[in-house]
């Protein structure tokens, strides 16, 4: 089967996509499985270098017989490591790219989209530049310590030292919260992503068994390593894991190349020290933001609005440090519809042209 960049439905075959998502999405009828029929595979052959995976970081520590599920006795553990995979091109390639995934979700962001296309794992590689795309720590191929829910459950450790594990849920979580639409089952005029899809992306969702508040969290120092051990990349991060870079550039910058944050959680604008903003100006820093973000989100917190004026704070204090940072959203762009899932998108791989440009202008060299 070729593959092929679909295009926006038509009205009624719209509606009707919707009202079937919002039936599986609300548990009124099972949801549609996706099969391997759906992937639509390429017109050319993807041809690589290399491919594989590795982890960066970790500690070894010892654990007793019941933070390990008494199994058998005392014994050690790696904690705090995080998964790589990758994928380098043959040929000339460009600079790296490290891609972030964000809350409750892993590396699989990136990967084939929820309606089969191509996702920007495979794109990026076919483009000439080496991807690696991580598991945040406590996330996924990750892993994570099981020890203090074993403690709590052998009655040694209460209840509340349990780290909170978050999981961002279907009809707000995802659906008015990544913007797909205002009100579950119904979509944004010129909607870009593939509501058809919605339960597939469901699939995708992990519980994050890090806990919601680490601080620092490991995977800050684990992208400024990898960072170094690529002899240079660009880190692209989403929403959670936007502002990871920044905190990475902070421990080391040596290996980072240029930032690209799709709709960061937070670009801590007024959170950083006038020091720091001066360290950071120093890197390129590339943000994008996606439609509708006056949208109710329907969860507490800031609105994506929010988010995006906190950006330009931020960006009002590098600019002033001589630094380059470059905001805009997909409108600005001239695309209307893209939600905080853009990389998902029907349009996605014009969005992902969108910071290949930047890349290419900004670090490529």
């Amino acid at each position: 089967m070729k593959y092929t960049q679909s295009g926006a439905a038509g009205p009624l075959r719209t509606a009707l996509l919707v009202s079937a998502t919002l039936l599986a999405l609300l548990g009124a009828g099972a949801a549609q499985a996706q099969s391997l029929r759906d992937v639509r595979s390429a017109d050319s052959l993807l041809v690589l270098k290399a491919r594989g995976s590795f982890y960066v970081g970790g500690e070894q520590v010892e654990k007793t017989a019941v933070e390990l599920g008494s199994l058998g006795p005392d014994d050690q553990i790696t904690i705090n490591q995080m998964y790589v995979e990758y994928m380098v091109p043959a040929g000339a390639t460009k600079v790296p790219v490290v891609m972030v995934h964000g809350a409750t979700l892993s590396g699989k962001t990136y990967d084939t989209t929820p309606d089969g296309r191509m996702g920007w794992y495979e794109y990026f590689v076919r483009k000439s530049h080496p991807v690696y795309v991580v598991d945040q720590v406590g996330r996924a191929r990750s892993g994570f310590d099981q020890s203090a829910f074993n403690n709590v459950r052998a009655g040694k450790m209460p209840p509340d030292q349990q780290p909170n594990l978050l999981r961002l849920a279907d009809r707000f979580g995802a659906w008015t919260n990544f913007r797909i639409g205002p009100e579950l089952g119904k979509a944004f005029p010129q909607a870009q992503f593939p509501v058809e899809a919605a339960a597939e992306m469901s699939k995708q969702s992990v519980p994050d068994l890090l806990g919601t508040s680490r601080v620092p969290n490991p995977t800050w120092k684990a992208l400024s390593d990898l960072a170094l051990q690529l002899d240079g990349a660009v880190l692209l991060t989403h929403s959670q894991s936007g502002p990871y870079p920044l905190r990475s550039a902070l421990i080391d910058a040596k290996g980072i190349r240029g930032i690209v944050m799709v709709e960061p959680g937070t670009c801590n604008g007024k959170v950083h020290t006038d020091d720091e903003i001066a360290r950071l100006a120093k890197t390129p820093i590339f943000i994008l933001f996606g439609d509708h973000l006056s949208s109710p989100t329907k969860l507490p917190g800031p609105s994506w609005q929010d988010r995006f004026n906190d950006c330009k704070a931020f960006k009002a204090r590098v600019d002033a440090a001589k630094g380059d940072v470059r905001l805009m959203t997909t409108v600005d762009a001239g695309v209307r519809g893209n939600s905080h899932m853009m990389m998902m998108d029907r349009n996605n791989l014009q969005i992902a042209d969108l910071i290949l440009a930047w890349i290419d202008e900004k670090a490529g060299r």
